[in-house]
């Protein structure tokens, strides 16, 4: 699971209110080489929620994003910063590990690089 992917899932059980971010274990995690493409990574970036972003990416080993989200200056003309975070969001794969509810603590299992965010039945 790439971390572009986990920073569009929450946590949907049913009364949760604050199922987002997601909090990682990280028990595998791989690199895979993708092309680099800055204008996919420019577009990407209005969608993305920061802070959830530098935490997971934190959480599987990569500490190179800054804390504060950069400004559209930096998107535009910092190419070094842009491969950083082509980094943490295409290349980064949880193979193994859990995605846990920030509210309820449930973990979800990611295994073989797929989050399994199917609920119990009490839970829907």
């Amino acid at each position: 699971m790439r971390l572009i992917t986990h920073n569009m899932l929450s946590c949907n059980i049913k009364g949760v209110t604050s199922g987002f971010p997601l909090r990682i274990e990280a028990g595998n995690v791989i690199e895979k080489e993708v092309d680099f493409n800055p204008d996919f990574i420019r577009h990407m970036f209005a969608k993305i929620e920061w802070k959830a972003l530098v935490e997971g990416a934190r959480s599987m080993g990569y500490a190179e994003l800054p804390e504060e989200s950069p400004d559209a200056a930096v998107l535009k003309s910092d190419e070094p910063f842009l491969k950083k975070l082509h980094h943490a969001l295409l290349e980064l794969h949880l193979e193994e590990g859990a995605l846990v509810c920030p509210e309820t603590g449930r973990k979800f299992p990611v295994n073989k690089g797929i989050p399994n965010m199917l609920l119990h039945e009490d839970e829907v």
